[in-house]
């Protein structure tokens, strides 16, 4: 008993040593930051209390990041786990080439958001003026159409993942259940929104959550795609900042923002849990 326990902290202890190390002393560090007027050169930075939050609270640009961002979760929520899921009922299709076609929607998903926000950028910037077709001009000089090309990004980039989590909800599916609906007269339609959705609320409970996290916290396909440009309209909260913290230098009004960040990720991330668990239990 003695030894499974040592052997049990012996493997944890790493993990726990990671956590502490990255993750809880940084964030508790940060906080401490955020009330000083730290530039990232002082060694002994000022206190000064909650100033920060006062100058982010009159920040507009934060705010338009912000509701920027906001916007931008929304459609990559609804877009990507609809599209997830849609992909997912077509490979679990009995037909040739359904492994194959899991690989290819997947792969966008293995390529480095750095990597892929300077291809489509490339295709924004060069391809599509090149076609000379109205509407397809540079797409990333404009803050509407800079903020569309973003969302056709990342819906290209997380569907393929998005469906792989579905897929195992669908598999999980008892073939018996879907034999008798049949059986009993039930269309497709009928099945796939009596059955297979509810039968699948976990699936969709992981997918809200990542999707609206990942959202969120996006940065590098934003730095690489548009900068933030043009003029810091498609500006997202992470790249906000960034901004703020190396290019301003103002390490401290930075971590103030990123604190406010972090509380309202946690608020949202755990309301939507508490709903989507909810209707699992419904289901």
């Amino acid at each position: 008993m003695k030894r499974s326990k040592l052997t049990f902290w012996l493997f944890l202890f790493p993990c726990l040593l990671c956590f502490l190390g990255f993750v809880l002393i940084p964030t508790i560090m940060g906080f401490y930051y955020s009330l000083t007027d730290w530039n990232g050169v002082a060694k002994s930075p000022k206190f000064i209390g909650i100033q920060n939050y006062f100058a982010v609270c009159k920040d507009s640009q934060y705010w338009y990041s912000f509701a920027y961002t906001a916007l931008f979760t929304i459609c990559c929520v609804v877009l990507i786990n609809g599209f997830g899921f849609l992909l997912a009922l077509l490979v679990t299709k009995q037909f040739k080439g359904a492994t194959f076609m899991r690989g290819v929607f997947f792969m966008p998903n293995l390529v480095g958001g750095l990597l892929l926000g300077y291809t489509w950028k490339f295709i924004f910037t060069k391809i599509f003026p090149a076609t000379n077709i109205p509407g397809l001009g540079n797409w990333l000089s404009d803050n509407k159409t800079g903020f569309l090309g973003l969302l056709i990004l990342m819906v290209w980039q997380m569907s393929g993942y998005m469906m792989i989590i579905y897929i195992a909800g669908i598999q999980n599916i008892p073939d018996s259940v879907m034999e008798a609906a049949a059986l009993d007269g039930a269309t497709g339609l009928k099945r796939m929104f009596k059955i297979t959705i509810p039968m699948v609320a976990q699936s969709f409970t992981i997918g809200l959550f990542l999707i609206l996290s990942n959202s969120f916290k996006l940065f590098d396909q934003n730095l690489s795609l548009t900068g933030g440009g043009p003029n810091h309209t498609n500006e997202m909260l992470a790249l906000n900042i960034y901004n703020s913290a190396f290019c301003s230098n103002q390490m401290g009004e930075a971590q103030a923002k990123a604190v406010i960040f972090f509380v309202s990720i946690a608020i949202i991330s755990i309301i939507q849990l508490t709903i989507t668990k909810r209707a699992e239990v419904e289901a």
